[in-house]
């Protein structure tokens, strides 16, 4: 199935309470989001059918989800031939700290341009109250890596998770979604970011921020807990039109 040098921290310098109260409230945007999600009755419905159906084939499902997340992760191209639209899936990034993953994402946007200047670019991802969004926070930071200011840009700044990136995204683009667009993320999290474009209606294509999968403790948690994530949202979408359950099917298209 067909996704510079890193310098000083661009959030402004914060200490004392002002800094212990933005950590805060980063992290309690970040758990009120997932709990609610937790405890949604169309997400604990689709969770049990994809365990129900793990258990009951002694975990074969799983395994063959995460060997499709893994080929996915191995196969992804670094430099996509088509797409002249990017999306740039953002990434958590309190007090505008970029960790290594979301530089590798940021590296590779900025060498698409280098090499093949597309249309336009889409920067994904909200934040929490009181700091800047991921969307903001890439911005910044492309341009600090020297990507050309006069690069058509468009920021989803509300998002909270891929398919809020990709839904808020397809409102952004309009029309614009039913050409082929490149979804640009680390390669353990492509295999999300395919399954939530193909239900939503993109004509997509992947991208990876890595060169190459390197299987390292890190990465090998991180994919089998995309493999359990893919395996829980798939299923639970198969069962939702399998029952005919509108309201389920709602959630991810």
């Amino acid at each position: 199935m067909a996704r510079a040098p890193r310098g000083p921290p661009i959030y402004p310098c914060v200490t004392g309470p002002q800094q212990i109260s933005m950590k805060t409230s980063a992290m309690s945007s970040r758990i009120v989001h997932r709990f609610s999600l937790a405890i949604d009755r169309d997400v604990l419905h689709a969770g049990v059918v994809a365990l129900s159906a793990c258990v009951l084939s002694a975990g074969l499902v799983y395994v063959g989800y995460f060997v499709h997340v893994l080929r996915v992760a191995k196969r992804a191209p670094c430099e996509p031939q088509h797409g002249d639209c990017v999306l740039l899936f953002g990434k958590n990034a309190p007090r505008g700290r970029i960790d290594r993953d979301f530089a590798a994402r940021l590296d590779r946007a900025v060498s698409l341009w280098q090499h093949a200047p597309r249309r336009s670019l889409v920067l994904l991802g909200g934040g929490a109250q009181g700091e800047r969004s991921e969307a903001e926070v890439a911005r910044d930071a492309l341009h600090a890596r020297g990507l050309d200011r006069e690069v058509a840009m468009q920021m989803e700044s509300q998002s909270r998770d891929t398919l809020q990136n990709l839904r808020n995204a397809r409102l952004l683009l309009g029309e614009g979604m039913r050409t082929r667009v490149t979804l640009l993320s680390n390669r353990y999290h492509l295999a999300r970011c395919a399954l939530f474009a193909n239900q939503l209606g993109y004509d997509w294509e992947l991208c990876a921020a890595e060169a190459k999968l390197r299987l390292g403790p890190g990465t090998l948690w991180r994919l089998a807990g995309e493999a359990a994530y893919v395996c829980w949202i798939d299923l639970g979408t198969r069962w939702a039109r399998l029952i005919g359950h509108q309201r389920m099917l709602q959630r991810v298209t």
